[in-house]
Order: structure tokens, then C-alpha cells, then sequence
């Protein structure tokens, strides 16, 4: 349990937090999202260590301490790394978050040691290997890793907090996949019962997702994990990238690519998620989630129908007429667009075309499945060639030229037996991480104050 020593100190933080002026960095830098780099030589100097005199106690962890400003320091790389600006509102969070993930990394680092000790093996990322990771992020941000280290500094994290990080992540997921990915063995009937439920799958939506996941045993039960999505919520609808704050804050192994879930149909996830899903439009986020052991947000990127629909792509130039307009008129509009019809040689420039006739009008229908078409548009959509246009089409509206510009089925192509494989195994190996780390946890000794 946090003491009241520690909500004093973080309360005695809090000014200086809120004085940061957080910039985009996390969407910049560990979230690898494009950025201008940097004028080094503009940039100040690293923040000097804060006076160990005045620094306390924030957890131990099997003797291992983790002092105040260490959880300072993580706290400020959260917020940099994920574009979240502090209010006081989501700084408990921050300070939650942050001394799980150093509680985290300390159990972590301690078992990569001892095992390294007692099979005289090295696990734990040199100094090297993690400067180059710093260098791969760096260039994918168009900066050099000189830079990068600087816009660290300018808002107020030192290296050494970053390095720790990426030194911890990158030593465990190492451990995990070099001890165990090659004993897992995803077997032919794995692979079949996968593709089994993608066949099944095909005729259904898919949705193109990205995802957080609030673990609620982790954080402490489902109310604090609901607080915590909504104050995330609320960060992403101000600014701060998706991307950067699953990396930082998501418990899906997902985590690592920014929170990107792929396509996925109904099914794949609980139904709670499924639920919201078919209400989303793309490009929405949702509300919080609740499941039976955490909390989602999701973000749908986009959308589609089964593999097994046609989707057909119309423009239409039409007539607008009464439904009891008199049978002259009918004539005379039908006359209209029969004249107008052999002009019109290609979707791109139908409204130009229909633009010079008086009494007419045109426009883009888009795309959609020919299912979900008015029954007088449905047969001109399945006998119509691309690039093709129909006589006219009576309705209630009026009279009816309809082009057919564009045809196709809809759904990806099927992964290949090696895809299926690899996302498997994946799978397998983020359950097996999860797992070692909880009892990891379970077996430590962890005191908080």
C-alpha cells in the first residue's frame, strides 16, 4: 500500500511536473512517429541529477531501491514518450504507472542476472547494443541519436532513464524468445483450426483496430483500470498519439507495435469489444471497455465487409421527378438522359459531361456492397460491365443514369501457412512472458512507500 510519505512527495512534485512544457517527443522518439529533428546546437544541456540528499525512498524490491528520483525520472519519460500533458488529474496515474514499470524492471533485470550468473551466459543488452537501438529509433525519426539525446534533456529526462528502459525490454523479450521460441512447436492442426475459423470469418465485418488494454489485476482492480482508460481517453482527444500511449501504458503484447491489432472479425476478441465494435466509424475512439479482466480502448481505423460480398463503385446522373409526375414529363426527362447517355465515356468525366445538359443533375454514390443497394439500382450493379452505364432507371426520386466505375470483393487475402505460424508462436511467447513475470512478482519481495 502507497503511505502517506508517498502521496506527500508526490504532491510536493507535482509543481514541477506541471511546470514541463511536454512536446510531441514520445509520438517523436520510442513511438518512432515523424518529427523535424532538432537543432542540436540549440539544444540545452542535460538535467543535472537531483541532490542525493534529498531524494527518499519510493519502493525496494528484493533489496533493490528505487528512489523518488528515479520515479521522477520515469514519470517525465512517460509523458515525453507518449505526448500526455500532465494535469492533476492523470499524475497519480503517471506515478502508478511509472513505479510498475520500474517495479517491473527491477524483478526482470534481477532473474536475467541470476540466471546469467548460474548458466554463465549473457543475456542483459550491452552498452553497445542499446546505444545502436537508440540509433534505429533516431533514424527512423530522421535525427541522429546526438539529437534525440538532447530533446531528452531539453525536457528534463536524463539518458540514463531512457537507457534503462530499453536495456530491460529488450534483455527480457530476448531471454523470453531465446529460451522458449524454440521449444514452442506450432503444430499442422494449429495452423488448420487457424485457418478453419479465418474461412468461417470471411463472410463476416472486419475491422481494422488498434488497441489498449488496461490490465485490471496489474493496476490495482477494474476501478482503478476504468479511471485510468478514461484519463487516457481524454489525453488521446487532446493530442497524444495512439501509438505512443499503447506502448507506454497497454498490457497486450500489441503493445510493441504501437497497439496494432491488425484486421480482426468478430469472434477474435471478447464480445463486449465485439459490441462496441460494429457501432464504431472509422476513424472513432471508443469509450472504455470494460472485460471480465481489464479495461480496452479502441480505435477503429477502418472497416470492411466479408470476403465473400461485392462491392461495386457508382456515379449517377439523374432527373428528379415526382411519383405521380405525368407521363409526358416521365417521357421527356427519359428522352433526356437516353440523348445524354452515349456522351458520357467514362466515370471521370461523367459530371463534367452532365454539367452542360440544363435540368440534370450528377454525383459520386461510392462504394457500396450491391446487397445494400435500392432494388432499381441492384440488377444494373450485377449486369453492368466497369465503366459501363445504364439505360434509365425509374424511382420514386425521378429518372436515373447509373455508372458503374469501379468493381471488386471485399477482404484481404489469406495469410500464408509461415504468417499464421509466426503469429502463433507470437502469441504463445507474450502468454509465456506474461505468466513468468506475474509469478516473478509473486515470489518477490516489494515494499512500497
Amino acid at each position: 500500500m502507497r503511505s502517506a510519505r508517498s502521496v506527500t512527495k508526490l504532491a510536493a512534485c507535482t509543481a514541477s511536473i506541471l511546470a514541463l512544457t511536454v512536446a510531441s517527443l514520445g509520438s517523436v522518439a520510442l513511438a518512432q512517429d515523424a518529427a523535424p529533428a532538432a537543432d542540436a546546437s540549440a539544444a540545452p544541456a542535460p538535467a543535472s541529477r537531483a541532490n542525493p540528499l534529498s531524494e527518499s525512498v519510493a519502493a525496494v524490491v528484493n533489496d533493490d531501491i528505487i528512489s523518488s528520483y528515479d520515479l521522477m525520472q520515469r514519470m517525465r519519460l512517460l509523458m515525453v514518450t507518449s505526448g500526455m500533458q500532465p494535469t492533476q488529474e492523470n499524475l497519480p496515474q503517471l506515478e502508478q504507472e511509472a513505479l510498475r514499470s520500474l517495479i517491473d524492471e527491477h524483478v526482470q533485470m534481477q532473474e536475467l542476472r541470476r540466471v546469467e550468473k548460474a548458466q554463465k551466459i549473457t543475456i542483459i543488452s550491452t552498452d553497445q547494443e542499446v546505444q545502436e537501438q537508440i540509433q534505429d529509433i533516431a533514424k527512423g525519426n530522421n535525427m541522429t541519436a546526438e539529437q534525440l539525446t538532447q530533446q531528452l534533456a531539453a525536457q528534463g529526462v536524463g539518458i540514463d532513464t531512457w537507457k534503462a528502459q530499453i536495456r530491460a525490454d529488450s534483455s527480457w523479450q530476448a531471454w523470453i524468445s531465446g529460451r522458449y521460441g524454440s521449444r514452442l512447436r506450432i503444430g499442422d492442426d494449429q495452423i488448420k483450426a487457424f485457418e478453419r475459423r479465418q474461412a468461417e470469418a470471411a463472410s463476416k465485418p472486419q475491422y481494422q483496430v488498434s488497441e489498449v488494454f488496461i490490465d485490471a489485476q496489474r493496476v490495482g482492480g477494474m476501478e482503478v483500470a476504468e479511471n485510468g482508460a478514461k484519463q487516457l481517453i481524454t489525453q488521446m482527444q487532446q493530442g497524444a498519439p495512439f501509438p505512443a500511449v499503447a506502448r507506454q501504458f497497454s498490457a497486450s503484447p500489441t503493445a510493441a507495435n504501437g497497439g496494432d491489432a491488425g484486421w480482426i472479425s468478430p469472434g477474435e476478441m471478447p464480445p463486449e469489444v465485439d459490441a462496441v465494435l460494429e457501432q464504431l466509424r472509422p476513424g472513432q475512439l471508443s469509450a472504455p471497455v470494460p472485460v471480465r479482466d481489464g479495461v480496452y480502448i479502441l480505435y477503429l481505423r477502418d472497416k470492411r465487409s466479408g470476403a465473400k460480398t461485392a462491392l461495386v463503385d457508382l456515379k449517377q446522373v439523374a432527373v428528379a421527378l415526382p411519383k405521380d409526375a405525368p407521363q409526358a414529363q416521365v417521357d421527356a426527362a427519359n428522352k433526356l438522359l437516353v440523348d445524354l447517355k452515349p456522351k458520357i465515356t467514362s466515370c471521370d468525366t461523367l459530371e463534367a459531361t452532365a454539367g452542360k445538359v440544363d435540368g440534370v443533375v450528377a454525383g459520386d454514390l461510392g462504394e457500396a456492397e450491391i446487397t445494400d443497394l435500392a432494388p432499381a439500382f441492384q440488377e444494373a450493379a450485377n449486369t453492368l460491365k466497369v465503366g459501363q452505364v445504364s439505360d434509365p432507371i425509374r424511382t420514386d426520386a425521378g429518372l436515373h443514369l447509373i455508372a458503374v466505375c469501379g468493381k471488386r470483393q471485399s477482404g484481404a487475402q489469406a495469410p500464408t501457412h509461415d504468417q499464421i505460424e509466426n503469429r502463433l508462436r507470437g502469441q504463445q511467447l507474450a502468454l509465456i512472458s506474461k505468466r513468468y513475470l506475474r509469478d516473478l512478482r509473486n515470489s518477490a519481495t516489494i515494499e512500497t512507500r
